[in-house]
């Protein structure tokens, strides 16, 4: 594993996340949120040039591949975090410091993901069923209960953190903590402390989908890790984006249910009969674009 290539793109992610907080610290408008949303999509497409003069066709392919799985699954992540927003009442100017730490610490937690799951896929074949399997499991699951559920209040790490410090009442201009609170000194978590354990573990719980998903594209560490890099960074804004759409994807659901199920079924059958990766990828853009057709053609009705 070349070390160089990693320190790079991870200097270049910080720093480009870095200057999206810095340069649009306040919440945006959908178009603002949507041209955003446009120049990371156009980031990750020149990354994949990148990678074609670097390490090839097939490389590349893989790349975009990969991203527009992770992408697309992101979408259901987001009505999660809206729903967690709204649970919480997290004013909007302090939803883009949680997104910002989220994204953060959800690098690092799908590198060791991804550097674990290439390693056991590695030396344990019967893993590539186990996975297929899940993710057939999480598509037929994802197909027949709707969207995702999550009670915030239920989450377990957020009952050990009320336990372990006191939890203030109200929000403190972005802090996760304080040390003074109606005037008694110690160490007090804020709400927004709460809020972001909640978004971190719910992606968590996303990362068990979408991973398995592109590794069953490629087991190629630094392109996995790149391709779902990619897709988060735009997280913050999708967000935005995505609020004010959300609700007119109705069949979007539908469609990333049959697409885990495909990728599942590609990772079982993939020693017998391995599927190229540019049928991967047309068929999930197929998929993608018949769902969200459909959508649009036959609206939920309202009132």
């Amino acid at each position: 594993m070349l070390l160089v290539p990693w320190l790079l793109f991870n200097l270049f992610a910080v720093a480009a996340l870095a200057a999206d907080l810095r340069l649009f610290a306040r919440p945006a408008r959908m178009r603002t949120a949507l041209a955003r949303t446009a120049l990371w999509i156009a980031f990750a497409t020149a990354f994949a040039s990148l990678v074609f003069f670097w390490q090839g066709r097939q490389a590349a392919l893989e790349f975009f591949t990969g991203y527009i799985l992770e992408f697309s699954l992101s979408v259901d992540n987001l009505f999660l975090f809206l729903v967690i927003f709204r649970f919480f009442s997290v004013p909007e100017a302090e939803q883009q410091g949680v997104l910002f730490w989220g994204i953060l610490s959800a690098m690092l937690m799908r590198a060791c993901f991804i550097l674990a799951g290439v390693a056991l896929l590695q030396h344990v074949h019967w893993i590539f069923y186990f996975l297929g399997g899940l993710l057939v499991y999480s598509g037929i699951r994802l197909g027949f209960a709707g969207t995702h559920h999550v009670d915030p209040a239920a989450n377990p790490v957020v009952r050990i953190v009320r336990r372990l410090l006191p939890v203030t009442d109200s929000y403190s201009d972005g802090r996760f903590f304080v040390s003074n609170w109606q005037g008694r000194a110690g160490l007090y978590a804020t709400p927004l402390l709460i809020v972001l354990i909640v978004i971190e573990t719910t992606d968590l719980l996303f990362a068990v989908d979408s991973i398995p998903a592109v590794l069953a594209v490629t087991l190629n560490t630094f392109i996995v890790y790149t391709s779902n890099v990619f897709a988060i960074l735009g997280l913050r804004s999708l967000y935005f984006a995505v609020s004010g759409l959300i609700r007119l994807f109705r069949f979007l659901n539908a469609g990333l249910a049959v697409i885990l199920v495909l990728i599942g079924l590609k990772m079982i059958i993939a020693s017998r009969l391995p599927i190229p990766t540019h049928v991967t990828l047309l068929a999930v853009a197929v998929i993608l674009t018949i769902s969200i057709a459909a959508s649009l053609m036959f609206p939920a009705k309202t009132g």
